[in-house]
């Protein structure tokens, strides 16, 4: 059979599609390289070795692979995996020069130096305004364990997660406020996130140490944003990871205002998709992922814009921490949630405050 297939290749700064023609053979491997996953390869991070791009490819190779995945997602060390690619490189240098420019990328230094060129994908998101406010920062870590023989915490985990989600957004023609900042640390690619005290609330603000006057400033940068885009499709998305006992282990689950209808929507959005990335990638296992209100939270309670607040899991659980740590689990929760973000645009409504 032939399979048409585009390559996105950047040059200058901008990117550009290649329409390539792959003709499979009966087996079907003389038209993909075979690769080996190495100890701590994730799917994200052999493509990108491999110089593919993760985010376009990552579905193709789940299901070009699925009979070689633990779990229906996670790589096995050692094991062979396929990429569908062309019969050479020669073939993409030759085209490069007539292939047409689809979009240019922005800049974004909080990203980090690998992550700061964001390439503009569609304007899917165009017009809709997001709020994104991770757990803690500055001088309160949120909830901490010991891994090994280091202590990891929450504040660093939700901030890694925010910035990818942020990426996602962004991507899509979103316009996104980052509400806690790290100027230094951008998107990560470690297990283990070292702890800083550093991060500032937007766009500079230094951090109170006490916990109502913590959240009373996060309350004003977002209410007063909110009213400098009044009109506009706005929502708010706040990111948290819970701690409990070690031994309760727990999926990514979502909260709401009681009396917001949008805010409701939103959650529910989110989690459909997650229920439906699990029942593909995961069919043996079942999601268990929850949304309901909870607005006795300072934070969902106080908020003008339509919000949902995530749990994305247990610090203390060893299955939770294999969610948090691992940098293509963190990846893969910012683009489910992403998808459930443009899932909810699509079919929403700018409405009232709430």
């Amino acid at each position: 059979m032939t399979i048409s297939k585009k390559v996105k290749v950047k040059i200058k700064g901008f990117l550009v599609v290649v329409s390539l023609f792959l003709v499979v053979s009966a087996i079907g491997q003389d038209a993909y390289i075979s690769v080996k996953a190495e100890k701590g390869d994730g799917v994200y991070s052999l493509l990108r070795k491999q110089g593919v791009d993760p985010y376009e490819t990552f579905d193709d190779f789940i299901a070009l692979n699925s009979e070689n995945l633990r779990d229906s997602i996670h790589l096995y060390e050692g094991r062979t995996y396929f990429l569908p690619t062309p019969d050479s490189i020669s073939s993409i240098e030759k085209v490069k020069e007539e292939a047409p420019i689809l979009v240019n990328s922005v800049s974004y230094p909080l990203f980090g130096e690998a992550y700061s060129d964001v390439v503009i994908k569609n304007t899917r998101l165009k017009g809709a305004v997001y709020y994104l406010i991770s757990g803690h920062g500055g001088p309160d870590p949120g909830a901490m364990t010991k891994y090994g023989e280091t202590f990891i915490s929450e504040d660093e985990y939700a901030y890694d997660l925010t910035l990818r989600l942020a990426r996602e957004l962004m991507a899509q023609s979103a316009t996104v406020y980052v509400i806690i900042q790290d100027k230094d640390d951008g998107i990560r690619d470690e297990r283990i996130l070292e702890m800083d005290r550093d991060e500032v609330a937007f766009p500079d603000k230094v951090i109170p140490l006490n916990q109502t006057a913590r959240l009373r400033q996060r309350v004003d940068i977002v209410n007063e944003l909110h009213k400098k885009h009044s009109g506009q499709f706005q929502r708010l998305i706040v990111t948290h990871v819970d701690s409990r006992s070690k031994g309760q282990n727990i999926d990514v689950f979502f909260y709401h205002h009681a009396k917001s209808k949008n805010g409701k929507k939103l959650a529910e959005s989110i989690h459909e998709t997650f229920k439906l990335k699990y029942k593909k990638y995961q069919p043996n296992r079942t999601y268990t992922g929850t949304f309901q209100d909870r607005t006795s939270l300072y934070l969902v309670k106080k908020t003008h814009p339509a919000m949902t607040f995530i749990e994305i899991g247990n610090i203390r659980n060893k299955k939770d921490q294999k969610r948090i740590l691992e940098p293509d689990n963190r990846q893969a929760l910012a683009k489910w949630i992403s998808e459930g973000v443009i899932k909810d645009f699509e079919s929403g409504e700018i409405g009232p405050i709430r």
